[in-house]
């Protein structure tokens, strides 16, 4: 779509006065915010997001290196939408070795990895020194590498074994190495479907409270929605503006990451598997509610390549990265069992989605390497047909 003729069919459409406060870098309300997932027009809401995104990143689609371990899926919270966690007709328990993570990150020496995002369940055998221990063979074995690990309940989980307040044990993680929080586990925050789908874990004011205080003791963090599966249009905007509340508060979000559900080896497996639209619109509504968060990620692993590409064009100016492994949900395609993608592979994508591909660590600062610039030449733009 020409940006032109974008531009009348938003001023002449029902979202007129989205339009209208989008333009002129007006905060949303709640009903603004219903009315955007109520809307059938995928168009529409894809261009007024794209709007927001080119104001904050013109055309530059970021991507990391990164790395992911799952330390244990031993868990014993019991999460009804979870298929990670060891359980019967399940996947076999595991609890990896402090060795056995210096291994899997000593397999990826020749990569040069930016960053080890590293979360699991709570295993209650675990004491507070293996955590303390993780993080030091991490930044042992990668002492290059950025530490992104722990979601809220497991630092809740570790302030327990600690017996020391959340502040206090947040300090002594960064002394290890701890440099941000990946922003998992905040499911919807709303008390209702906690209740109903993860009752045994952290409630969303101790979520958000978890993250706050990160904030304070300056360890930035993402933030996620997991969506898809028995929440309501109306908790999916309370869930956006609670963190747009948040961070009002303590600026220390860098990213909010939609992430749909997949249903399969979970117990509400009967729940069918997200639509590449409603990842759109996810995408797409995450961006104009939240005006506060500096980035949006398409997570390619969760919502297929495919889609996360179209999704530079809904709001996205994240792709994620490398991953190398993940094993949290579903893999991609049952026929592929690879859960990574190469730097070119990233790179190639981006540019075909009509981006400019734009290497980042944790911090999105850029990086610019001479590998990088052996690949860009080697794939021309194609421009997806809404983009002009």
């Amino acid at each position: 779509m020409h940006p032109t003729i974008a531009h009348r069919y938003l001023q002449n459409g029902p979202l007129s006065d989205i339009y209208d406060k989008v333009m002129e870098g007006k905060r949303l309300s709640f009903a603004e915010g219903l009315r955007l997932w109520q809307s059938d027009d995928l168009n529409a809401l894809g261009a007024l997001a794209n709007l927001a995104r080119e104001a904050r990143h013109g055309n530059k689609t970021y991507y990391v290196r990164n790395q992911h371990i799952n330390y244990t899926n031993l868990c014993n919270k019991g999460c009804k939408f979870c298929s990670f966690y060891a359980q019967k007709n399940g996947p076999d328990p595991y609890t990896m070795s402090t060795e056995d993570v210096r291994r899997k990150l000593e397999l990826t020496r020749h990569i040069p990895v930016t960053e080890i995002h590293m979360v699991a369940g709570i295993n209650p055998k675990l004491s507070y020194s293996y955590y303390l221990e993780l993080l030091d063979t991490v930044k042992a074995t990668r002492p290059e590498a950025h530490i992104k690990a722990f979601t809220m309940v497991e630092l809740l989980q570790i302030q327990k074994l600690a017996k020391k307040p959340m502040a206090e044990v947040l300090l002594e993680l960064k002394a290890h190495g701890l440099s941000s929080l990946p922003g998992g586990g905040a499911e919807i925050l709303t008390d209702r479907v906690h209740d109903i789908l993860f009752a045994k874990k952290e409630t969303a004011a101790e979520w958000l409270e978890t993250a706050k205080t990160a904030h304070r003791v300056g360890l930035p963090t993402n933030a996620t929605m997991l969506y898809g599966h028995i929440e309501t249009l109306e908790e999916r905007v309370i869930h956006v503006m609670k963190l747009r509340e948040a961070q009002d508060e303590t600026n220390g979000f860098l990213t909010f990451i939609p992430l749909s559900f997949s249903s399969k080896g979970t117990k509400i497996s009967h729940i069918p598997q997200t639509t590449g639209i409603l990842d759109l619109k996810a995408i797409a509504i995450g961006r104009l509610m939240l005006d506060n968060f500096p980035h949006i990620k398409s997570f390619w692993m969760m919502i297929t390549p495919a889609v996360a590409q179209a999704a530079q064009w809904y709001g996205a100016d994240d792709i994620d990265g490398t991953i190398v492994e993940y094993q949290i949900t579903h893999e991609i395609d049952e026929e592929n069992t690879e859960q990574n993608l190469s730097q070119r592979q990233l790179v190639g994508m981006i540019l075909e989605a009509g981006r400019d591909p734009v290497e980042r660590d944790a911090h999105y600062n850029e990086i610019h390497r001479d590998d990088s610039a052996e690949i860009l030449p080697q794939h021309p733009r194609v421009a997806l047909p809404m983009a002009r």
